[in-house]
């Protein structure tokens, strides 16, 4: 099996109410590598988030007195705090790191809350339903173009335990989040009793470094060769129960 990524670039500034998956294949019409069947074409939440309009002006955030403690006690940007509170459910931490957990469910730095990639005094919120904003992307795509597809949407977060950060996978759709090994056989014969990977997480490690995280410009890269099926898990699947989560 060969697997390879592909970067799709020239893909101009993305605005609210941009349709992605027009703006991805005009980019392919100019020079692109064409999609094909059961490729998997992976998206930075960032031209997610734009085209959804998920962009705010720092101009019209009123920070709360909690969000200035916060950003005080931490040398933090208290205009991206108290976006970043507005933005959880919970907050799991707040000394050296604001770690929350968002709307949506996932647990990270800041609820996700960023300023790379945006306009001076501008902050990008992460897409309000990920999940739900791959499976439109598909259906355009595939309306589009009468190919099966996959769509899966990343972010870089941090790792317990590890320095850097990767990319992973908050928005997927055509493809199960979890590829399972129990019942298969290892190198000795012996029956593995569990296993399972988070693929999803796999190939959105494998697009970024073509996507990069500065001013590569290329928010989305193909994944072509990887075999893989519809599923019923969504990336919603793969965050832990609070009962399952040793860092609460």
């Amino acid at each position: 099996m060969t697997v390879i990524a592909l970067p799709i670039g020239a893909i101009p500034e993305v605005r609210k109410g941009d349709d992605l998956a027009s703006l991805i294949l005009e980019s392919v019409s100019h020079g692109g590598p064409t999609l094909r069947q059961q490729d998997i074409v992976v998206i930075s939440s960032k031209v997610v988030s734009k085209a959804e309009g998920r962009v705010v002006d720092g101009r019209t955030v009123r920070v709360s007195q909690i969000a200035h403690d916060i950003a005080e006690r931490n040398g933090f940007d208290e205009i991206q705090v108290e976006l970043a509170l507005q933005e959880s459910v919970d907050v799991l931490r707040s000394d050296r790191v604001l770690i929350t957990e968002t709307r949506s469910g996932l647990v990270c730095n800041f609820s996700g809350v960023d300023k790379s990639n945006a306009r001076e005094g501008q902050y990008i919120l992460l897409p309000k339903q990920p999940d739900a904003s791959a499976s439109r992307i598909r259906k355009s795509l595939e309306d589009k173009t009468g190919l099966h597809l996959a769509v899966i949407i990343t972010d870089t977060q941090g790792r317990p335990w590890r320095r850097g950060s990767v990319n992973i996978a908050i928005g997927c759709s055509g493809i199960s989040s979890f590829k399972y090994n129990k019942g298969r056989r290892d190198l000795y014969g012996r029956i593995l009793q569990r296993s399972t990977v988070c693929q999803v997480d796999e190939i959105a490690s494998l697009a970024e470094p073509l996507m990069g995280q500065g001013g590569e410009r290329i928010p989305v890269a193909i994944v072509r060769g990887y075999p893989f099926e519809d599923g019923d898990t969504d990336c919603q699947s793969i965050v832990r129960q609070v009962e399952e989560d040793v860092f609460r």
